[in-house]
């Protein structure tokens, strides 16, 4: 009889610990949801005890792939929480393409979001491209700059294939089609095919820099020789605003966007990527180096 008077908790104290376990869980869960789906209802309940967010956005070394800095700059772009976009470059240049969707991305940005680019040590040539986008332009006096040009770089091994008794064909099915190998001298017409295609991308960028800038294509064109340059040399030239590093830059945005008090630097989650990650990348990067590449360098 003592036995049938027990407690469900008393006879099974571990199935009980459970179900006590399971149910406040439970009840949890369904709070922070219900939580949550009201926090979504009404965003301006705890905005003002927020501190504003700017977003920064991270070019580092050679501009190989735009893929992941375009969705980071897209997300603040379309974030109304972050009020401002800081552009922090340090890249000596890179691939025409990538460099020209990361200039757009950043320009479609700063239609709808005070922009201010900071350069770090170097930010040239691609790296240059990319930060015309921005509204301003901030540099340190001994930042390299400048270097507004394009170059296609070509490696010729028919010498070593002869010494070692190899010899290639190519076949194609047009004139240009197999230009560019590395198992031949290139011809007259084929060094003055490719010099038309590196001019045209090199109008490309003297085009973008000039209206960035708000300067004349004659203006750029003068300045436009492959010339690397010091950022203060930049500012006297009219190719960077002001002299400044990160924190300046930081505080210039600031007062574009309005901003008095404190802010919260957010920046891409994806930089955080494993070690592993980083060196395939920097990998790839040599890999592609070997062929040939169209590039602001």
């Amino acid at each position: 009889m003592e036995l049938n008077k027990q407690r469900f908790s008393q006879r099974h104290p571990f199935l009980f610990g459970l179900l006590l376990m399971f149910t406040a869980v439970a009840l949890f869960s369904g709070a922070m949801a219900v939580w949550r789906s009201w926090v979504d209802k009404h965003p301006e309940t705890f905005q003002v005890f927020a501190k504003p967010k700017i977003g920064l956005v991270s070019v580092e070394g050679m501009i190989l792939d735009a893929t992941d800095a375009l969705q980071w700059i897209r997300r603040l772009r379309e974030d109304p929480s972050v009020k401002g976009i800081l552009v922090r470059i340090n890249s000596p240049g890179g691939v025409v393409g990538p460099s020209q969707e990361l200039h757009r991305g950043l320009e479609r940005a700063a239609r709808e979001k005070p922009l201010v680019v900071s350069m770090g040590a170097v930010a040239a040539s691609g790296g240059y491209y990319v930060a015309t986008a921005g509204h301003t332009i901030m540099a340190n006096p001994g930042t390299l700059t400048g270097s507004i040009g394009v170059k296609l770089e070509l490696t010729n091994l028919q010498g070593l294939m002869e010494k070692l008794g190899i010899t290639r064909e190519s076949l194609g099915s047009g004139q240009f089609k197999t230009t560019g190998s590395p198992f031949k001298e290139l011809t007259p017409e084929e060094r003055d095919y490719f010099q038309a295609v590196i001019m045209d991308m090199h109008s490309q960028f003297v085009r973008d820099v000039a209206r960035g800038r708000k300067m004349s294509l004659e203006e750029v064109q003068a300045l436009a020789d492959g010339r690397i340059m010091t950022g203060l040399q930049a500012v006297e030239y009219g190719l960077v605003d002001a002299l400044g590093g990160q924190e300046e830059a930081l505080e210039m945005l600031k007062k574009l966007a309005k901003i008095e008090e404190k802010v919260q630097l957010i920046k891409d989650p994806s930089l955080d990527a494993p070690l592993w990650k980083k060196v395939l990348g920097a990998v790839e990067g040599e890999l592609r180096a070997l062929g040939p590449m169209w590039a602001y360098r």
